[in-house]
Order: structure tokens, then sequence, then C-alpha cells
């Protein structure tokens, strides 16, 4: 099958389940690219980032006309700490592929992964505190934009963990903030990486796939998670880390033997 084919199916599956869980779609994509290996592992980066960018765009807008209401301090200071740190992220994961093997680094990315999600899974409920702090705001944005875009997960779970354990939100809201973070630090990976897309041997004939894929992804995902209780879509969202948590592993299996 063409590879562009297989990426369009994947991208729209991840991007949809991404869209309603928050989590953004790349921590399905990077996993599933990583399994098929039809591409490089700095490609790999890229059309995750890319594809959960595009999708960002698209479930954020459907979500402000579904009627979610956000608070522009929050989301402010979030998104100012999600760009810096997805240019720290960037720089990492470049530092890390100057120094060792691209073998070793997809390792590296796989383990911090496991960890951040067995972190998510474990703290995937709703805190009593309340609190709104921009300061705060701005050091969450800033850990989540750095790890996201180091692990080329381009957003993840921990993003909509900590939301609900630090500032109390319901989960719905901590999955629109979640998209937030994702859209501003894939913003910055993407502006970052474009002087290296021949180095880091991105095909553009893949793009339109990815491109249609992401924003029919974003569209779907925001369209279910409007129908959706706040409980469903708690449990969706464990069972998708548990799923992403197994294909991780194995792939880190794999790599080892």
């Amino acid at each position: 099958m063409n590879t562009g084919i297989i990426y369009f199916i994947i991208i729209i599956f991840a991007n949809t389940v991404g869209a309603i869980s928050g989590m953004g779609g790349g921590v399905i994509i990077k996993p599933c690219l990583d399994f098929l290996g039809l591409s490089p592992l700095s490609a790999i980066n890229f059309y995750s980032s890319f594809a959960v960018f595009v999708m960002a765009i698209v479930s954020t807008s459907k979500q402000l006309k579904n009627g979610i209401k956000i608070n522009y301090i929050l989301a402010g200071s979030l998104s100012l700490g999600a760009l810096l740190g997805g240019k720290l992220g960037d720089s990492s994961f470049r530092l890390l592929i100057g120094l060792t093997t691209s073998k070793m680094v997809n390792l590296i990315q796989i383990g911090l992964t496991i960890v951040t999600l067995l972190l998510a899974l474990r703290y995937s409920k709703t805190s009593t505190k309340t609190t709104k702090n921009p300061l705060l705001g701005f050091l969450i944005g800033l850990l989540l934009g750095w790890l996201a875009t180091l692990l080329g997960i381009g957003g993840g779970p921990i993003n909509v963990a900590l939301l609900l354990v630090v500032f109390g939100l319901k989960v719905k809201d901590a999955t629109v903030y979640s998209i937030i973070i994702i859209f501003f630090s894939q913003l910055s990976k993407l502006a970052t990486a474009l002087p290296h897309l021949q180095a880091d041997q991105v095909h553009f004939s893949l793009l339109p796939y990815i491109l249609v894929a992401a924003i029919i992804g974003g569209f779907l995902g925001a369209l279910l998670s409007k129908q959706m209780s706040e409980r469903l879509v708690l449990k969706f969202y464990r069972y998708i880390v548990i799923f992403v948590i197994l294909l991780n592993l194995f792939n880190g299996f794999r790599i080892i033997v």
C-alpha cells in the first residue's frame, strides 16, 4: 500500500482520538510510525508535529463554536510557556541526535513517554484546587511544550493529567487547554524545524495526505467530544493511555532485541 495512504489512515484515527481526549494524536502517531519503520526518526517527529498542529487548529476552532468557555489569561500563560518549551524541546532532540545514535534517541523517547503515560494514568482525576495563576500556567506550559516536542508526541496525556491536578479543571475543559498548548508548542517546533527539512529526510509528497487526515481527525474528534459525557471522555482517555503504553513497550522491546 502507498505510504501516504497508510499515514492518512493512521493520522485520521490518531487525531480523532487525540482531539476527543486532549492528547493531540502525536502520542499515537509517533509509536505507530515507529512500528511501521517507513521513515527515519527525525522525519517521523516532523510528520507527527505537523499533524497535531493542524489538528489543534481545527479542534480548537470547533470546540469554541461548540460553546466551550476559555480563561484567556490562563490560556495565554500556557501558550507563552508552550512556545518557549517547544523551541527548547526541539533543541534538546537535535542535541541528543548529535550525541548518540537514532536508535538510542528512539529508546530514550520511548522510555520517557512510558513514564509520562504511567504518571498521567495515575493522576488522571480532577483536583479540588481551582488556581488560575498565570506564572504557574507559564511554567506548566514550558514543561509540557518541552516534553511533548522532545518526545515527538505533539502533546500527550500528561497535558490533561497536569491540567486536572494543578488547576482543578473539568476533563473537557482540560482537553481544550491541552490542545492550545499543543498548538503553540508545535508552532514553535515546526518553525525551528523548517531549515532542517532536507537533512531530516522529510518527503513533501506525504504532507498533503497528512494535512487532509489531520483536518478530518480534528473535526471528527471535536464533533464526537461534544456528544460524550465528562465521565465517558475520561474513561476513553484512560483506555487510550493503556493502549499507547503497550505499543511503546512493544516498540522498545523490538529495538532492544
